[in-house]
């Protein structure tokens, strides 16, 4: 726990130092869970909402974007279930006087189970080798078998608790557990109590007769009231997707974890228009379509894991997340819904417009169930720049630091950098930068000795450095330098362009992902 606790900690420090993530209003002692992305952080969430976009829209005949505004009409929450239903079960810690989500804190106690009948069972495999049958050992193993136990009966016992809004039996196994605050490690705890996330706003300049609005707490329910809209206007059939991008807001009592939960934030969503009845094959499709996304960009499949909900939100027949090996453990990234035919069906109810595909292959008209991909675009950051960052100790015991992005979503692709600030050489470099930087994103750097230069693009994330020294005036070749390797090539200036494209072309990487499916 120290190490991951130290790790974050250096995760959130570079983020600062390096220009990817500081605290919002910071000359004003910043505001609490929001924070700005700095000039090399909007690279890179730019480029991980490209490699997005292109994945789930460009690459699939049948799926479109959208844009839809942050300010909806009120009756959207309502037909939605926010305005009733969208609630986060929190506990306050008496002597610590923090607040907590109860569910965290029992997921967090489940987890640790999870953790110590893993550690049993990689023990088991160091000892009895190639011969190890790790599901016998762990239906067997009692000890192993007890730690699994458990874990199901705790998330079991909580999902049908929260399900029936049954709070009193939250506290109950909270103090059952004997689960103590983090902070102060003590059982000194309150009730547990409903919170609802919508940040609430007016419309109007007159405050007597102004709207009450929302912001909107998610990107969906864009998406469905725009059903009708797309569907004709593009003339889609079923099946078919809607996608988007955009700004959500929850007012998060309990934000922490640096940017991981955030009270302003950025989803990546796509909303699946299929029969009713054929959700649970779309359903599994899409599990296996969004892993190979995530696993395209080599941050490793061990780092993945699948979560079945136990508890399903009230529009859900099926619900799994997609997990990642945070600094601070396993959690959630992406979800996988099968919405049914829940939000299209209540926007029928409560607007009076009928939201209604005509299948001619079936002569029939039906409301759409829905299969729905959601993803954090800021949690996927943090888990890219997290599993990028890493000091390794080189051959001479010399340690550097490294941020090994994927090349694909580097913010920076190439710095050119001259050996010395003249004899004509910051000249060439300026004109390799003006040929490279219709294609790539590239920049000059003549700061330091050549090695800390190096050291600081390696820091910074920057797949390639290439340097022009004299022997570039001789024959128009310069070094080039590969930042995960730190192998050096001469090659010639005309031929940087498709060394770099091999790398960061979108197009080699979506088939990575192709290959994968």
């Amino acid at each position: 726990m120290a190490n991951q606790e130290e790790q974050f900690k250096k995760v959130v420090a570079h983020a600062k130092e390096y220009g990817y993530v500081v605290q919002s209003s910071e000359i004003y002692d910043g505001l609490s869970a929001v924070y700005d992305y700095s000039h090399n952080g909007v690279e890179l969430k730019n480029n991980i909402r490209e490699y997005w976009w292109k994945a789930m829209v460009q690459f699939h005949e049948n799926i479109v974007g959208i844009d839809a505004a942050i300010l909806m009409h009120p009756t959207t929450w309502k037909a939605s279930g926010h305005v009733d239903a969208f609630n986060d079960p929190l506990i306050d810690n008496k002597d610590s006087k923090k607040r907590y989500r109860a569910d965290v804190l029992i997921e967090d106690y489940a987890e640790k189970l999870l953790q110590k009948a893993q550690k049993e069972i990689e023990k088991a495999a160091q000892r009895f080798g190639e011969a190890f049958d790790e599901e016998q050992y762990k239906s067997t193993n009692p000890r192993v078998l007890g730690y699994l136990t458990e874990r199901d009966q705790v998330l079991t016992r909580m999902a049908k608790s929260l399900e029936n809004n049954d709070l009193a039996d939250v506290k109950a196994l909270i103090d059952e557990l004997e689960i103590t605050c983090p902070v102060s490690g003590s059982k000194n705890w309150t009730e547990v109590k409903q919170f609802n996330l919508m940040f609430g706003t007016k419309l109007g300049a007159d405050a007597e007769t102004a709207m009450d609005l929302y912001l909107r707490p998610e990107t969906a329910q864009g998406i469905f009231v725009n059903f009708l809209n797309v569907q004709k206007s593009g003339r889609m059939k079923i099946p078919f997707g809607i996608a988007q991008t955009g700004k959500a807001f929850r007012n998060e009592i309990v934000a922490r974890q640096f940017i991981f939960r955030m009270r302003e934030f950025e989803q990546m969503e796509m909303q699946f228009f299929i029969r009713p009845g054929e959700q649970m094959k779309w359903y599994d499709i899409w599990k296996k379509r969004r892993m190979a996304w995530h696993l395209s960009l080599g941050m490793g499949a061990e780092n993945y894991r699948f979560h079945k909900h136990e508890k399903l939100a009230h529009y859900a027949d099926a619900a799994s997340d997609i997990e990642f090996n945070f600094p601070f453990g396993f959690k959630e990234l992406e979800g996988i819904h099968s919405r049914t035919d829940f939000d299209l069906s209540s926007h029928e109810k409560f607007s009076g417009k009928k939201l209604q595909f005509f299948d001619p292959e079936l002569n029939e008209s039906y409301v759409p169930y829905v299969i729905e991909t959601s993803i954090g675009l800021d949690r996927m950051f943090l888990a890219i720049f997290s599993n990028s960052l890493m000091d390794e100790t080189l051959e001479d015991q010399s340690v550097r630091t490294v941020l090994k992005l994927p090349a694909i979503l580097a913010p920076v692709k190439a710095a050119i950098l001259p050996l010395v600030k003249k004899d004509g050489l910051p000249e060439i470099a300026h004109q390799i930068i003006a040929d490279l930087k219709f294609d790539f994103n590239v920049i000059y750097d003549d700061k330091d000795a050549i090695g800390r230069r190096y050291r600081r693009q390696d820091a910074v994330g920057t797949p390639f450095c290439i340097t022009v020294d004299h022997q570039t005036l001789e024959d128009q070749t310069v070094t080039i330098r590969h930042r995960d390797s730190m192998e050096q090539n001469r090659v010639r200036i005309d031929a940087l362009k498709n060394i770099i494209a091999q790398e960061v072309s979108i197009s080699s990487w979506l088939k990575k992902m192709q290959e994968a499916l």
